[in-house]
């Protein structure tokens, strides 16, 4: 029978002991007689040792094993000396069986060392051996990123990731992401157009300051991110600018300008120079008569390749052709590092967005107005439908839905739109809601939209005969691109993490858009203001973790939980060239050793698969999942468990895991592991255990580390006590690899914290209710203990078999001193001791477990480096024993410990047997009578 087929799990053999005892020594053979001598011999080893002499992990060093055979062979010679005329055969028979016992001891030491390293962290490969590892830090980073992701849109119940426009009812949406009019160059603006702005234009913060300065200097440049209003808001500023000139009056949504056009838009390819030298000429006579208050809009392109800002001294010429003309202008210009120069002069100034209510409240008056106006009298009244809208807009499936903190001029008409129409009764909830999740879409198609038309162009340098042109300025091009993807694939990272991978992923586009040749670097252009306007981005203060300590630092995120999602649809869905640079791109942020970057792209490329599962497979599952190093390993793992959760790639991700577990690589089993350790890559729990059993034993347990420490995962779920019942056949199977399966994973249970397994996202938030909240830090077994304390007696049954097997009885044994120093934190205050006090009544309920506890704890007293205060030994051995024999004890508690529980400074009387009482017989007592009865 092939290994595979043995290991289907304990019901292919079925074990030798009942499930629910605590067997002994699981590796020792049946046919071993020196049981009772050797345990004795252990316990007498263990009782005479002297707690100061060594550390918990130094039991076994080398200088005790020599000073062990010195005194075996000092023995051996003094019995020679004394036994001279003793037969010969005697001696040799003496010595062979000297020579064997000290063959079984030095197998028993193979066996433990072998053992120790079943329990070393996963990513110690990777990491050192004795370095620290990002379990934790990156068991935390997956649990924020998925929140990214979790909420319920585009890549989860918006399914429709191609919008051009849509009519419901009697409202026409316009969804397109170019915007209409963007062709109209040159011109006066109509004035039904300036009209309707002085009655819908709700005024940005500093509204009035930027009004003073354009009155003042007659020439205003106005930056701010493209959809912000700033065209809105530069129209407005020279309409109210020119008709205070023109007229004399005053201004406001009331006033009527002057006759003519008062607002022109000027043709930005002449620039600023050109439009000087119009007004000069219009003053001279030699063109169209000037007229004086006409205000000009100039939008200024400097995102194209070759494309120059004017410099200060052209902005001062066309300020003073303007005074001459007694006129105005506003140039507008995109947020960057080319707009820098002029926002940082004299004329430059920073157009903030109008506030989101206001301008939503302004649009829905606007729409329920128009319909009162058409309505008979008989309808309701408009002030009743704003309220019944602004009532709608509130609501948390609306908001979650729209999925952006902030709403640009565009995206609130339409939302007030949607809003009006459901009051109305023209559109159903359905498509009210379809209508809001479009936002997020439509500004990811406005940001990807016709990106490099201009590098596809044909370069002036080719008309020319240059047979290799090249392309300049795409790294410029694609940055703001490359960070967009960064922060959808990096969002709550740092600043500067965002913006190194940014800077990668720019690269990567570029060399993709222009094979031929090296795309230039630019070094000193960053504009973190620029990144976060053009990014609809922002900064707050957080924490992130360096070789697990928090350190401050500047994170980074959407100002909208629908942009991540939107962004990576927009991406995958419609721009298929794009693939190949963001999947070597994803490869490279794999082999990152910060856990806030690996991790969560790790569960973007997740989300990236659902969108085309084949192609993700095989770009980035499929070769990640065969690399050399864990972490890529944990990396495609991560990936499949995050496809795993939508109902629509379930079932072929677990076919996929089933497969790598019973025939795949030892690679592709190491990652199907870890993913079987999310506890959605198999249909049930018992497919589950029986996946991870197949992996854990085959070869001889090869890969016994990372099978065990995911069983462990599994404990923080609901069916823990399914997965401890698993623990405790594999302990008592006949195949040795089951046994180190089910050993590894009880000493994992007691090493390893809550937040190195946890996959709750919201469990351990700070307002959140679950009861693992506040047991981050706890060791599995005690928050466990704690939170569900029927779990405690067979955590205990397996604790105990790991104490009393001879392979993991030192790892065990350093374990439990690792639980017992975490009762109490170095300031004093209550740590893991309420689970303690569940715990260790049910793991010392006779004598010899009562009297290893006792070792142990006198040992860590006399810890030379850490040595255990008196006063907490004592309350951890109180802790110990049963709340009955407590109550049976008479006088005072200090007085009974005084007396019964001596420090190992002042040893006192030994303990008659009668003061450790016997309770009613357990399975590990009747375990123990089978064995010595055969």
């Amino acid at each position: 029978m092939s290994d595979d087929e043995q290991a289907g799990g304990a019901a292919d053999d079925a074990p030798e002991k009942p499930a629910g005892g605590r067997s002994s020594d699981a590796d020792d053979k049946k046919a071993d007689d020196k049981r009772s001598d050797d345990k004795r011999s252990g316990d007498r080893k263990a009782g005479d040792r002297k707690s100061g002499d060594r550390k918990s992990g130094d039991r076994k060093s080398g200088d005790d094993k020599k000073q062990a055979k010195d005194g075996k062979k000092q023995a051996r010679d003094d019995k020679d000396r004394d036994d001279e005329g003793e037969d010969d055969d005697e001696k040799s028979a003496e010595d062979g069986a000297d020579d064997e016992e000290d063959e079984r001891e030095k197998e028993r030491e193979r066996a433990a060392g072998r053992f120790k390293a079943y329990t070393r962290d996963p990513l110690a490969e990777d990491q050192g051996e004795d370095g620290p590892t990002d379990l934790a830090a990156a068991a935390r980073t997956r649990r924020a990123t998925r929140l990214l992701f979790d909420v319920g849109r585009d890549l989860h119940r918006f399914d429709r990731s191609y919008f051009n426009s849509a009519h419901i009812g009697d409202i026409n949406l316009r969804l397109g992401a170019r915007q209409f009019g963007a062709g109209m160059r040159s011109g006066p603006v109509p004035e039904d157009e300036l009209r309707r702005l002085r009655r819908a234009h709700v005024e940005p913060e500093g509204y009035v300051r930027l009004r003073t300065a354009l009155r003042a200097q007659r020439l205003l440049v106005l930056g701010a991110a493209p959809g912000t209003g700033r065209t809105s808001t530069a129209l407005s500023l020279l309409d109210e600018v020119t008709t205070s000139a023109a007229s004399g009056t005053g201004t406001g949504p009331d006033a009527e300008p002057p006759a003519g056009s008062r607002v022109l838009r000027v043709d930005p390819d002449g620039g600023v120079r050109q439009l000087a030298a119009s007004l000069d000429e219009s003053r001279g006579g030699e063109g169209e008569e000037a007229r004086p208050g006409v205000g000009y809009l100039l939008e200024l392109s400097l995102t194209r390749p070759g494309a120059l800002p004017p410099d200060e001294m052209d902005l001062d010429e066309l300020a003073a052709a303007l005074a001459r003309c007694e006129a105005f202008a506003v140039i507008v210009v995109t947020v960057g590092s080319a707009a820098n120069p002029l926002l940082a002069g004299r004329y430059g100034m920073i157009c903030p967005p109008a506030p989101t209510e206001e301008l939503l409240a302004t649009r829905l008056r606007e729409r329920l107005e128009e319909h009162a106006a058409g309505a008979g009298e008989d309808d309701t009244a408009p002030a009743d439908l704003l309220a019944r809208a602004e009532r709608l807009a509130d609501r948390e499936e609306v908001k979650d839905a729209v999925g952006l903190k902030d709403l640009r001029p565009a995206e609130a008409e339409l939302l007030a739109s949607l809003l009006a129409g459901h009051v109305l009764g023209d559109i159903s909830r359905e498509a009210l809601l379809d209508g809001c999740r479009s936002l997020a879409a439509v500004q990811a198609q406005e940001w990807f939209a016709g990106v490099d038309r201009a590098l596809t162009a044909r370069p002036a340098e080719a008309e020319r005969g240059d047979r290799n042109p090249g392309r300049a300025g795409t790294a410029t091009l694609f940055h703001p691109v490359a960070f967009r993807i960064a922060l959808a694939v990096l969002g709550g990272a740092s600043h500067s993490a965002v913006a190194a991978a940014a800077h990668l992923l720019t690269w990567e586009l570029s060399v993709q858009s222009d094979p031929d040749n090296t795309p230039a670097r630019p070094l000193f252009c960053d504009d973190p203001e620029a990144d976060r306007a053009l990014s609809r981005a922002e900064l707050t203060d957080g924490k992130v973790e360096v070789d697990g300590h928090e350190v401050p630092a500047r994170l980074i995120w959407y100002r909208g939980s629908a942009l991540p999602s939107a962004v990576l649809t927009e991406l995958w869905d419609r721009h298929f060239p794009v693939r190949a640079p963001v999947v070597r791109w994803l490869r490279l942020l794999a082999d990152d050793p910060r856990d806030q970057v690996w991790m969560r792209a790790a569960v973007a490329a997740g989300e990236l698969c659902v969108r085309d599962f084949d192609h993700g497979y095989t770009e980035l599952i499929r070769p990640l999942a065969e690399a050399t190093t864990n972490r890529r390993l944990i990396f495609a793992a991560t990936t499949l468990d995050q496809a795993a959760g939508h109902a629509s790639h379930r079932k072929a991700v677990h076919r996929l895991i089933g497969d790598w577990s019973k025939k795949g690589t030892p690679s592709q089993r190491w990652s199907a592991a870890w993913a079987l350790g999310y506890g959605n890559a198999a249909a049930t729990m018992d497919d589950t255990l029986d996946a991870l059993a197949r992996i854990g034993v085959r070869d001889e347990g090869e890969l016994v580390t990372v099978a065990s420490h995911n069983v462990v995962r599994l404990l923080v779920l609901p069916d823990a006590a399914e997965v401890l019942a698993r623990m405790a056949e594999w302990t008592h199977h006949k195949r040795e690899p089951y046994q180190d399966l089910g050993l590894a994973a009880t000493v994992r249970l007691a090493l390893t914290t809550v937040d190195e397994l946890l996959m709750d996202p919201d469990s351990l938030g700070d307002d959140s209710d679950s009861p693992w909240a506040d047991r981050g830090d706890w060791p599995v077994a005690l928050a466990l203990a704690a939170i569900r304390p029927e779990l405690v007696e067979p955590m205990a049954d397996l604790m105990w078999t790991a104490l009393n097997t001879a392979r993991s009885k030192d790892v065990a044994v350093d374990a439990l001193e690792e639980l017992l120093r975490s009762a109490v934190r170095k300031d004093g205050t209550e740590w893991t001791r309420p689970g303690l006090a569940e715990l260790l009544p049910a793991l010392a309920t006779e004598e010899h477990d009562r009297r290893r506890l006792d070792w142990l704890l006198r040992r860590m007293m006399s810890d030379p480096e850490k040595p255990l205060p008196d006063a907490d030994a004592r309350d951890l051995w109180w802790l110990a024993v049963a709340p009955e024999e407590r109550a049976r004890q008479d006088g005072p508690r200090q007085d009974r410990r005084r007396q019964e529980w001596p420090g190992p400074h002042r040893p006192g009387p030994e303990r008659p047997r009668q003061e450790w009482p016997r309770q009613d017989r357990s399975r590990r007592d009747r375990t123990r009578e089978e064995e010595r009865h055969g």
